[in-house]
């Protein structure tokens, strides 16, 4: 009877004190405030400095093996990582087959759903990103939907709210089989300078953002 209960404590505890969801990761990122993301698979979660998984494993996460880690937007996320409290998440457009991107917070809620079709990391409160606006106008003669596309390059705060229109985009090309990422044409220097570029040049541009 000692024997079975001795078996059935050591069950009951996990191994060494790790949990089992954080027994086999096949990555860790660094810590940045406060959290570090760990990968199994394909699916990303996040722990505290104690080793707690406080963000549950999701598929939802923006990671690129092959970021070009030069690039200040999506393409350049090498492992999911909190700025300013907010973390890069995507879904897909269902009917064009896109990505669009949000960003959620430290206790993995949604605070900026996602509508950008390129966006930065936060950066002492600010991201730019390109908003996607889409609106429904009807069918057409073989019954498939026909929408209206706007893209507006803007700098948001950490609660999602537009704080400046920098530029109307066009030329960005909603179909699967032609869609590229855009490039952002601005860049955020400070909480009071932008950057933003015209033609070959670029044109700084004074901010209050306040």
């Amino acid at each position: 009877m000692r024997t079975l209960a001795l078996v059935l404590l050591l069950v009951l505890i996990p191994f060494s004190g790790v949990s089992q969801d954080l027994a086999e990761i096949d990555e860790v990122a660094p810590f940045s405030e406060g959290m570090a993301a760990v990968r199994k698979g394909s699916q990303w979660g996040f722990i505290n400095e104690q080793g707690d998984l406080v963000i549950d494993f999701r598929d939802d996460l923006v990671w690129n093996k092959f970021a070009d880690t030069g690039r200040e937007d999506v393409g350049g996320i090498r492992q999911p990582i909190f700025r300013d409290g907010r973390c890069l998440i995507w879904e897909m457009l269902e009917e064009e087959e896109i990505n669009v991107y949000g960003f959620i917070d430290k206790t993995g809620k949604t605070v900026i759903k996602p509508e950008y079709l390129n966006v930065t990391e936060f950066n002492q409160g600010y991201a730019i990103g390109i908003l996607l606006t889409k609106t429904f106008r009807g069918k057409n003669n073989f019954q498939l939907n026909i929408y209206e596309y706007k893209f507006s390059e803007v700098i948001l705060d950490t609660q999602g709210d537009i704080m400046l229109l920098l530029t109307q985009r066009d030329n960005i090309l909603m179909s699967k089989r032609r869609y590229e990422l855009p490039d952002l044409y601005a860049k955020l220097l400070s909480p009071k300078l932008a950057a933003v570029k015209k033609g070959d040049n670029w044109e700084l541009k004074k901010l209050d953002l306040e």
